[in-house]
């Protein structure tokens, strides 16, 4: 299903140099291929708890670029960016990750950064 959507957006707007597409599930379950995209970008938000990335899972151990976004709930959910910061490294050694207050902007430039670099996007 997805592989057709990609095929109509690209023929109802042509050149398309980006195209997003949500796989929806979680991280434990299989519900996507990462076969089939040139780049997969996991996003979680804290307020789903500072354990998240200490619990593993594909999404924040394979993908090419996790996004722990909605930092700024930190506080009001009790989770530890720091806490977040080292289980992330833990379980993702080498591969990028970074936080973000999407809302406010805050980390949209690293991940402009990682799509133009990885993406092939760049100026």
């Amino acid at each position: 299903m997805n592989l057709a959507a990609v095929e109509a957006l690209s023929e109802k707007f042509g050149n398309l140099d980006l195209i997003f597409v949500e796989s929806g599930g979680d991280n434990l379950s299989a519900t996507f291929s990462p076969e089939l995209a040139d780049l997969t970008i996991y996003v979680i938000d804290v307020a789903e708890g500072e354990k998240i990335p200490r619990k593993g899972g594909p999404g924040i151990t394979k993908s090419d670029f996790l996004v722990i976004n909605k930092t700024d709930l930190a506080p009001y959910v009790g989770a530890s960016l720091e806490v977040m910061a080292s289980d992330t490294q833990r379980m993702r050694g080498d591969r990028p990750w970074t936080f973000t207050n999407l809302k406010q902007g805050d980390g949209l430039s690293t991940i402009i950064a990682f799509l133009e670099d990885k993406g092939m996007l760049g100026k």
